[in-house]
């Protein structure tokens, strides 16, 4: 049982720092690298949930996964806080993703917090 949860964790780790380099890298792929807000807005956020699932690979923490949790949140919202969401673009991208990572992060707590009471 032990073994599942640790690769159910490792898999949604793995799952939102390939969801980060494709928000770093979306900005060239995607074409609104010359858009200031979107872009800088995809390459922090890109390289924090890079770095929390790096470290999460190593030692999970549910407050990194709660981080990711409102970075896929902040994603989801900033098209219209930075004033980016004419560029649909951009929109689309931050949004898409924003539900990917805000998922994945809410699937690494509830499992987190429900299976292994469930087997208990």
């Amino acid at each position: 049982m032990a073994n599942s949860l640790t690769e159910d964790r490792t898999a949604q780790d793995w799952i939102n720092l390939v969801l980060a380099v494709l928000l770093f890298i979306s900005p060239w792929v995607v074409g609104f690298g010359t858009d200031t807000h979107a872009s800088w807005n995809a390459w922090i956020i890109g390289v924090v949930i890079a770095i929390l699932s790096i470290a999460t690979l190593s030692a999970f923490a549910e407050w990194e996964e709660w981080i990711n949790f409102v970075l896929g949140l902040w994603l989801i919202v900033s098209p219209w806080v930075l004033r980016f969401a004419a560029d649909t673009h951009a929109m689309w991208t931050h949004v898409i993703l924003g539900i990917l990572v805000a998922a994945v992060a809410a699937w690494a707590v509830w499992g987190h917090r429900h299976i292994p009471h469930a087997h208990a």
